[in-house]
C-alpha cells in the first residue's frame, strides 16, 4: 500500500498516463503521415477510437520505458555505452513486434479484423500480422523515442506543479472516458 502512495505522491502514475497518451497521439500522426504523405492513400482516421489516437503505440512506449529505462541511464561502462543503441533498437524493435501481433489477435477478437492487413503486401511478413520492414521502422523509432522525445517530455512533465499535473490527467482521463463510451456506443455496435 505504501509503494502505491509513494508512486502517487511522485506522480509517477499521472506521468505515465499522461505519456501514454501522448505517445497513442504521435502513433495516430505518425499513421496518418504514412496515409496521407508517403502512400497517398487520402486521410483516414487510423485510430479505433474517435480521437486522435492509436492506444497501441502507447502501449509500446510504456513497454520501452519499462524494458530500457534503466539501460539508458546506465553510463559508467565504456562497451556498453558503444552497443547500447544496438541493444535499444533490437528491444524496441522486438518489443514493438510483439505488441503489434498481440493486437491483431485482440482485434481480430473483439472486431474481427486488425488495421493494418496491407502487411500481407510485404515481402517478409507474418499472416499480414507483422512484418520485417514495419519492424525495422519501429526499432528506427524506439530509439528516436529513448533517445530523443522522452527526454523531452521527461522535462515537460517536470515543470507543472502537482495540483496542475492531477488537473490535467483528470481532464484527459474523462475526454478519453468519455471517447471510450462514445466509440462503444455508436461505432461498434
Amino acid at each position: 500500500m505504501q509503494k502505491i502512495k509513494d508512486l502517487l505522491d511522485k506522480q509517477i502514475v499521472q506521468k505515465l498516463f499522461l505519456c501514454f497518451w501522448m505517445y497513442a497521439f504521435l502513433g495516430w500522426c505518425y499513421e496518418v503521415f504514412l496515409e496521407v504523405v508517403v502512400y497517398r492513400w487520402g486521410f483516414h482516421n487510423r485510430g479505433e477510437m474517435y480521437g486522435p489516437y492509436c492506444p497501441v503505440y502507447g502501449v509500446g512506449a510504456l513497454l520501452f520505458l519499462l524494458f530500457f529505462s534503466r539501460l539508458m541511464k546506465k553510463k559508467d561502462n565504456k562497451w556498453l555505452n558503444i552497443a547500447k543503441p544496438l541493444l535499444i533498437f533490437l528491444g524496441c524493435m522486438t518489443v514493438a513486434t510483439i505488441v503489434e501481433l498481440i493486437a491483431t489477435y485482440i482485434f481480430e477478437f473483439t472486431t474481427g479484423a486488425w488495421p493494418w492487413q496491407t502487411y500481407a503486401r510485404y515481402k517478409y511478413n507474418f499472416q499480414a500480422r507483422i512484418a520485417l520492414s514495419t519492424s525495422i521502422r519501429f526499432g528506427l523509432g524506439g530509439m528516436a523515442f529513448m533517445y530523443l522525445v522522452q527526454p523531452f517530455y521527461d522535462r515537460l512533465l517536470a515543470k507543472p506543479k502537482k495540483k496542475t499535473l492531477n488537473i490535467i490527467t483528470l481532464v484527459v482521463f474523462g475526454l478519453l472516458l468519455f471517447d471510450l463510451i462514445m466509440t462503444i456506443l455508436f461505432k461498434y455496435n
